[in-house]
């Protein structure tokens, strides 16, 4: 886990002050690597790489980066390839190792397959290959996006960084990106390349981007195809499952340094760390953190069941609001921009308490996405299972439940109570495609505080459409197999940004097993009757690891992923705070939005609306970047 930057000029020229830009890049992101740096320039200066370095695996100095291998080409890296051993052990013949690092084993494949490498890699990695023979500049992105890679492309310069932040300084001006805009106004995070930073974007996950001949091609190298397996039994997937996740588990605890586990409570962080805990090269720590000043927000009683379970120590911190006072700008400038929900901000304290014991977490991110653990995906069943009862139809399609087999499961919905009333209040029985996209809209709720005559909102849809449709994905009418990919797609990758940037913030690498790409395509060929079995969520994966499991994490039906007092705080102790952050937005007449309406409507909405954390995250990005332009552009003419 380490950070990556670097430039190219597109025609090979000697770029103009390449230390200072490197250098620059390098400052920008030197929280993700505090055990050391290096920088590698081309002889004529039109290729530079730098690289902030957390020593994972092989802590010696020969494991440094930028690395050169023996065939002239030179990498910069970031992440985590799992199955180093294995590679080392294949290319041993080809290759002359010097370190034991997983780094070097990427330039080992590259050299041996070329492009084609990443097909023998099996982590998360965004890396950066200047080969020398060939004249040409090869990046890759894991095929989730754990890792990150941003890039931008100024005056026939080409930069990239591991943080967005690390590219501002080129820019000419920092502004927004209309259209990631208005998708973040819709979904609380973007579906595309595009960043809320017009001129930066990001390579997207399970993609390549190639610099040759002054050209930037960009393509895909994997995806995931929700191809059903009818031919086998339950008994059969679960078994297959147990297998590919202890697996997974295995290769994600290979550390030279201590590992321990995030714990929220909830049924992936502690089967993880439950079964991570069966291997006595864990250290058996974990990491929770709790909200005790209000009722209802306090899950630390699950976290140390779980721990009890794994044999564990429990590191609790108790998060409070002058907490988020003091820290939430930090949270937003380690972001580079608001992404997802409030949950970033425990998960930067949870981050800065592991930091205090540890170097590697693991965490369950992904499971929700893989498995069918959303609360909406009940929601959204429910509606159909009414439209097929009333046109009785329910074998015209693939409802793997009946009205009947949901009922038992609609417990979990208590607390979506408000969401369902505005879900159902508008186009009931409609596409499931714009079904679904209600269902996660969150702009609903910011008709007065948006100038949306200004954003476009129909291209909203149709990009989400595109995604939600694609019969290369999901061939078959499957509701659950479309939510799910959907969320895969793009809800999955701002958690992991969020996953990235909380645990980097603090010089600490968070592992996520679940996201293995063997497990994730075994899981897409299970049918979906079986992984959501009369609308239970997480059906297969609570079946098979329900012994492993304590009942009351198995049972449990509150879980809402880690929700934080915000409606509590801001009414309360935050209240000036909040004002006083929103009088600023309506003295800088914000673009896009009508700061007056924001005032005035302060304090309307429900108990866990998303539209105050919303507009509130938008409002300190633009005092964290955009009212400090001018100290970025400085930046390279110190």
């Amino acid at each position: 886990m380490c950070g990556i930057a670097g430039l190219i000029d597109l025609q090979q020229a000697p770029i103009s002050k390449i230390s200072v830009s490197l250098a620059t890049m390098s400052l920008l992101i030197n929280h993700r690597g505090p055990d050391g740096d290096g920088e590698w320039r081309r002889h004529d200066d039109s290729v530079g790489m730098v690289h902030r370095r957390l020593s994972i695996i092989d802590l010696s100095e020969a494991a440094g980066q930028p690395m050169i291998g023996e065939n002239g080409c030179i990498v910069v890296f970031n992440g985590e390839i799992y199955n180093y051993k294995e590679l080392r052990k294949d290319l041993s013949i080809y290759w002359n190792f010097k370190t034991n690092s997983d780094t070097e084993c990427i330039l080992a494949a590259y050299s041996k397959y070329g492009v084609e490498c990443l097909y023998h890699l099996r982590g998360m990695f965004a890396f950066s290959i200047w080969d020398e023979c060939n004249q040409r500049l090869f990046c890759a992105r894991d095929r989730f996006g754990i890792k990150p890679f941003y890039y931008a492309v100024v005056k026939g310069v080409f930069y990239f960084a591991s943080e967005a932040k690390a590219l501002l300084p080129f820019l000419t001006e920092i502004a927004t990106n209309r259209i990631a805009l208005a998708e973040y106004l819709t979904f609380q995070y973007s579906i595309g390349e595009k960043t809320l930073f017009e001129g930066i974007n990001q390579l997207l996950p399970a993609h390549t981007l190639l610099i040759e001949d002054g050209q930037v091609k960009i393509s895909r190298y994997w995806d995931v195809h929700y191809e059903v397996d009818f031919d086998h039994s339950p008994t059969y997937f679960r078994s297959k499952l147990r297998e590919l996740l202890d697996e997974s588990l295995s290769l994600h605890m290979r550390s030279d340094v201590p590992v321990g586990s995030y714990v929220s409570g909830g049924v992936d962080s502690s089967l993880i760390h439950i079964l991570a805990n069966h291997d006595s090269r864990i250290n058996p720590l974990g990491f929770h953190g709790r909200f005790t000043e209000h009722e209802g927000y306090d899950e630390s009683n699950y976290a140390m069941i779980a721990s009890e379970k794994a044999g564990g120590k429990l590191y609790i911190t108790d998060i409070k609001a002058i907490d988020f006072h003091n820290h939430i700008r930090d949270v937003i400038y380690h972001l580079d921009f608001p992404v997802a929900g409030p949950g970033s901000f425990p998960q930067y304290m949870v981050s800065m308490l592991a930091s205090k014991h540890l170097k590697v977490v693991l965490g369950g991110q992904g499971g929700d996405e893989i498995f069918g653990g959303y609360a909406r995906y009940v929601i959204a069943y429910f509606e159909q299972c009414i439209k097929a009862a009333i046109d009785g139809n329910y074998h015209n399609g693939n409802y793997v439940v009946t009205l009947e087999s949901i009922v038992p499961n609609l417990g979990l919905l208590r607390e979506y109570k408000p969401l369902m009333k505005e879900f159902w209040r508008k186009g009931l029985f409609d596409s499931m495609d714009e079904r679904y996209f209600r269902l996660i809209d969150r702009s609903n709720e910011m008709t007065n505080e948006i100038e949306w005559a200004l954003l476009d909102r129909r291209q909203v849809f149709e990009d989400f459409a595109k995604i939600f449709n694609n019969p290369d994905n999901v061939k078959k009418e499957a509701y659950f197999d479309k939510m799910t990919h959907f969320d895969f797609k793009c809800l999955l990758p701002a958690l992991l940004q969020v996953e990235d940037r909380m645990s980097m913030a603090h010089g600490i690498e968070s592992r996520v097993p679940f996201l293995d790409h063997p497990l994730v395509e075994f899981a897409a060929t299970v049918p979906a009757d079986i992984k959501f079995s009369n609308g239970s969520m997480k059906h297969l994966l609570k079946k098979e690891f329900a012994r492993d499991l304590p009942l009351e994490i198995v049972n449990r039906r509150d879980k809402m992923g880690f929700p934080v007092p915000l409606k509590e705080w801001f009414d309360g102790e935050l209240n000036f705070f909040l004002k006083e952050t929103f009088q600023n937005m309506a003295t800088k007449n914000r673009p896009f939005i009508n700061s007056k309406a924001v005032l005035a409507n302060l304090g309307a909405e429900s108990k866990f609306s998303r539209k105050t954390w919303g507009l509130l995250s938008l409002e300190l990005w633009h005092q964290v970047f955009h009212d400090k332009a001018s100290e970025f552009r400085a930046m390279l003419t110190k």
